[in-house]
């Protein structure tokens, strides 16, 4: 298959959509993204990446992030993690304190505000917010081969001086003592992690593990046990894209991760796996052109898991 047409197909599927959807407006810095802006990526066993439109240049990941913290919390804690957090999906409006609340500060699944602030908690564990920061930074380099991803810290910044409500969060979960460090540590973790730039191309190409039972086949690595991926991309499915992921994979069909910033990032088990960015979000805070872009995708090459 010739993949770099098939992605330029894509990019010409979806140009009429393109500057559609609202950027997200409650972060400073991320309200004056273009929404135009469109970027697309598919990084394959054999390594090979193919790059269209705005695909190579970097933007914060935000909640895609959660993906990656996952995976290095369960190396830590293993299954010891799931005391802290559930599995399911939210069933109610992203980030209810009133659930959290009847659920006594134990968030329903890890890719959520309040269930990341508790992955990030486990990821420090006793050894600090730094720490925990510098092994983020390094898994993301050396599964991206990128050893120039670092924090944008104007919108870490940002982010924190407009973090009111994942404050409140923190605190509702320490409440309930569901936090082992100050809820400030754990959010200037949080925070951090949300304000790592990457592009479409490093966020493929990072994510690659996921699609191959754990192993990264560009290095022969083995990044986490198959059991481990498999539950990350049935978190993805199920909970994913906020109150969007049933109508997610009900027109995609694959394990994915929508983000704030317009990022999305999707798995296709034992095939590769696909990044796409466009800031601007529909209704549920997914990316509305990366979303289409997906669907035309899986319309041409007929990946989905349930075949």
């Amino acid at each position: 298959m010739d993949y770099q047409a098939l992605i330029e197909d894509v990019l010409s599927d979806v140009h009429a959509y393109r500057g559609t959807g609202k950027v997200a407006s409650y972060i400073p810095v991320l309200a004056q993204a273009d929404p135009h802006k469109f970027g697309m990526a598919i990084a394959l066993e054999d390594g090979s990446t193919f790059v269209a439109g705005d695909g190579e240049e970097a933007f914060t990941i935000q909640s895609l992030s959660y993906v990656f913290s996952l995976a290095l919390a369960l190396h830590h804690v293993k299954s010891a993690l799931w005391n802290h957090v559930g599995r399911e999906p939210a069933g109610s409006p992203v980030n209810s304190i009133i659930q959290l609340e009847i659920e006594k500060g134990k968030p329903r699944n890890p890719l959520t505000s309040s269930g990341a602030l508790v992955v990030c908690d486990q990821l420090i564990g006793r050894r600090g917010r730094e720490e925990a920061c510098a092994e983020l930074l390094e898994f993301l380099r050396t599964r991206s081969g990128a050893s120039d991803i670092g924090i944008d810290e104007s919108i870490a910044m940002s982010e924190s001086r407009a973090g009111a409500f994942n404050r409140s969060l923190a605190h509702f979960v320490a409440a309930f003592g569901n936090l082992s460090n100050p809820p400030e540590e754990v959010l200037s973790l949080y925070y951090r992690q949300c304000s790592v730039a990457m592009s479409c191309r490093q966020l493929a190409q990072a994510g690659l593990f996921l699609a191959f039972d754990g192993v990264d086949p560009v290095k022969g690595e083995v990044v986490c046990t198959p059991s481990r991926a498999r539950r990350i991309n049935a978190l993805m499915l199920t909970s994913g894209h906020y109150d969007n992921s049933g109508d997610f994979a009900f027109r995609v069909g694959l394990p994915g991760k929508s983000a704030v910033s317009g990022a999305i990032l999707a798995i296709v088990p034992r095939v590769g796996v696909v990044s796409v960015w466009s800031p601007g979000l529909n209704d549920a805070g997914t990316s509305l052109v990366g979303a289409v872009a997906l669907e035309r995708l899986v319309e041409r090459t007929g990946w989905s898991i349930f075949v």
